[in-house]
């Protein structure tokens, strides 16, 4: 990096906006508190953390984009006690996003009955709880609930992060 670079990167200084505190309008204390609630929920029903099968059936990734965010430091999913997992061997919860696109069935099925019992599916988004604007069709099953049982629905296109996290409470009550 050339010395003229250096030297207006030390008289400029970094330029970006300064992070939210906890008093500023756009802060959301409510929802950290919220969040605290969800992780002693977790601990009190299941007594361990909650480990979760994410599997997309066919959507545009809007929804998982924001189950993505659940990863970030703001909620802290880990921190809740909450886990992504590869194997549904190991999953207390199995979370589809989008239609079941017909070439996605048998993998789905498969990774429903590879989970141990019991089962908990949330069907997170439209295209998942209605099949969206896809719906039904030869390369379309649609909704999960076509395919799997659902227990618990979170519409939205896409859902927010914490609608998701809440969703996931009600699948485990």
């Amino acid at each position: 990096m050339p010395w003229r670079e250096l030297r207006q990167i030390a008289r400029v200084g970094t330029i970006t906006e300064p992070a939210p505190d906890a008093t500023s309008p756009g802060a959301v204390p409510e929802a950290q508190a919220e969040l605290r609630a969800i992780a002693q929920d977790i601990l009190s029903v299941l007594g361990h953390a909650l480990a979760i099968r994410a599997v997309d059936a066919g959507s545009c990734n809007g929804c998982e984009l924001e189950m993505q965010a659940l990863n970030n430091p703001y909620y802290n999913i880990e921190g809740l006690g909450i886990k992504f997992v590869a194997s549904p061997r190991h999953a207390d919860l199995l979370l589809v996003t989008g239609p079941v696109s017909a070439h996605m069935e048998a993998a789905l099925l498969r990774t429903y009955e590879a989970m141990p019992a019991p089962k908990r599916v949330v069907a997170v988004g439209e295209c998942a709880c209605n099949g969206g604007v896809f719906g039904e069709s030869y390369a379309s099953r649609g909704r999960i609930a076509n395919v799997l049982p659902v227990d618990v629905e979170i519409p939205g296109c896409p859902p927010p992060p914490l609608e998701m996290l809440r969703g996931i409470l009600r699948a485990l009550r």
